[in-house]
């Protein structure tokens, strides 16, 4: 799949992912999406590598917007479940892209997995519920 630069748009207006560096979003299809974020020095664990909390809020973000474009932009949802699982470590630097894809949705929950990778390596994977408020 290849992805226009312009088809990315930055969804960090306010709150907390602003505050953390922001993130930008692209709806390929009604069930999948792509998200990016850019990995700074303030991100980083002691060890030098992408902290574990910073990893989840993009998941978070990205997938919880695929979630709310899915069912539709009058929709509040909120998160009721996320499980993430680490696979490798990022850096400094590294443009971390995000992918969501619905497995299923109905009038009030969806049901998402994602991915986060830097180039070709799988830096986690994630799966997650989220609910129309």
């Amino acid at each position: 799949m290849t992805i226009m630069e312009n088809t990315f748009e930055n969804i960090s207006f306010v709150g907390f992912m602003k505050h953390n560096g922001g993130i930008e979003f692209c709806e390929i299809s009604e069930s999948h999406f792509l998200f990016r974020a850019t990995v700074q020095r303030y991100h980083l664990n002691p060890g030098g590598k992408t902290h574990g909390g910073f990893i989840m809020s993009v998941m978070d973000s990205g997938m919880g917007t695929a979630a709310h474009r899915a069912l539709g932009p009058q929709t509040r949802l909120a998160t009721i479940s996320l499980d993430v699982k680490f696979i490798a470590g990022s850096t400094t630097g590294d443009m971390l892209m995000g992918k969501a894809r619905v497995l299923r949705k109905t009038r009030s929950l969806v049901f998402m997995q994602g991915e986060l990778l830097f180039e070709e390596t799988l830096i986690a994977t994630a799966e997650g519920i989220w609910k129309a408020l």
